[in-house]
């Protein structure tokens, strides 16, 4: 008897508990951002310590800035990929872009609705041309990757209508303000805090470098396998190894 009243009031707890559950909400909301202020403040307690003076903020705003400048040596990110068009001048061969262009991804010469495709060559072949001043059909460029961007066309353009469509990769936005948001998407925001701490600790705590270089590492590089396209593969046979057949 006694054994079956406890057993009864443990599947009542049992209820109990599933009803409290149930009656839980969650927040409906997926708006979680960060300033970067709360960026710095994280990244200072990963390293066991807390921001008490502006120069303490000061010197974590450089540290997250120079991250971000970095972070364009380390490959490809999606979210800095934008389009631009550029309407082409006749007899100009050279158009300068701003100084936020990090690198040409795609390029394409528009003409009449008609997109044609562009192939990218090096500064050796753009100088290997004997006549760089033969109008036509833009089809390959070279671009020089200065302070300012400089991309050199071949042919040179023989009209003033036609246009450069093309994907680059932009710079990405400084923190200037602790209360500015950064150009960040969330999924890399657990790589940015680790990384800021691993900056900050290299000044200011040299007994955690080790630890949290190697966290910020492993964020990257999970953040970094996620920003990909996912598109098929598609594998083309070379007509020339296809005599035999």
């Amino acid at each position: 008897m006694q054994e079956c009243q406890g057993e009864s009031r443990g599947e009542k707890k049992d209820v109990l508990e599933k009803s409290e559950l149930e009656d839980m909400t969650t927040s409906g909301s997926r708006d979680f951002n960060i300033d970067v202020a709360e960026i710095i403040e994280e990244a200072y307690e990963r390293c066991g310590l807390e921001v008490r003076t502006g120069y303490d903020a000061k010197t974590a705003r450089r540290s997250l800035n120079l991250m971000f400048a970095d972070w364009a040596n380390r490959g490809l990110n999606l979210w800095t990929v934008e389009q631009a068009t550029l309407t082409l001048t006749q007899g100009q061969a050279q158009e300068t872009l701003g100084a936020d262009v990090v690198d040409i991804l795609e390029m394409a010469l528009r003409r009449d609705g008609t997109d044609y495709e562009m192939d990218r060559i090096s500064r050796g072949d753009y100088l290997d041309f004997p006549n760089k001043t033969s109008q036509g059909r833009p089809s390959q460029f070279y671009f020089d990757r200065k302070i300012e961007p400089v991309i050199n066309l071949w042919q040179t353009p023989e009209n003033s209508t036609d246009q450069l469509v093309y994907y680059y990769v932009r710079r990405i936005e400084d923190a200037d303000t602790l209360t500015n948001t950064t150009q960040v998407p969330f999924r890399f925001y657990p790589c940015m805090v680790a990384g800021l701490a691993y900056y900050l600790a290299v000044k200011r705590a040299p007994e955690r470098v080790q630890m949290l270089k190697m966290l910020y590492e492993e964020e990257f590089q999970r953040a970094a396998e996620e920003d990909e396209d996912r598109v098929s593969l598609m594998l083309v046979p070379d007509g020339r190894y296809m005599r035999g057949c």
